[in-house]
């Protein structure tokens, strides 16, 4: 079986700032931006990994979700619970830093865990948990 990870979504409620974060602070590259205003997708993925992307979405596009469904969905992004996503880098202090200067909520500095892993996390603007790892 020849199964790839092509691309992964996370909520925006801010198609702007979500851009700016993994545009400019992350340094991803913008694959495509569709629709207008808030009812923006925006494919955005690392150099060098054409194959690999993460879609943000406007969640309230769902036509398949219920008036009710959509207030939990925005009251779980509002407190960073809804959306996460695991990155990873070689350089650990150096992106944290990066990411830092770009005035991300840190919600960890960079910390070794108990169970073998470096890494560090924020929120995006979305309030999506980003957590990097460091490769070793």
């Amino acid at each position: 079986m020849d199964i790839t990870i092509h691309t992964t979504a996370l909520p925006h409620d801010d198609p702007d700032a979500s851009l700016a974060f993994y545009r400019d602070v992350l340094g991803f590259e913008v694959r495509s931006d569709v629709g207008q205003g808030r009812m923006r997708w925006i494919t955005v993925g690392p150099a060098g990994q054409p194959g690999t992307s993460i879609l943000l979405a406007p969640p309230a596009a769902d036509p398949g979700i219920t008036e009710d469904e959509r207030r939990t969905i925005t009251e779980m992004m509002a407190k960073g619970t809804y959306g996460w996503i695991l990155l990873a880098t070689s350089d650990l202090d150096a992106t944290f830093e990066k990411v830092q200067a770009g005035d991300a909520e840190v919600v960890q500095e960079p910390t070794e865990q108990p169970y073998g892993v470096r890494d560090c996390a924020f929120r995006d603007p979305a309030g999506n948990l980003v957590r990097i790892q460091e490769r070793r």
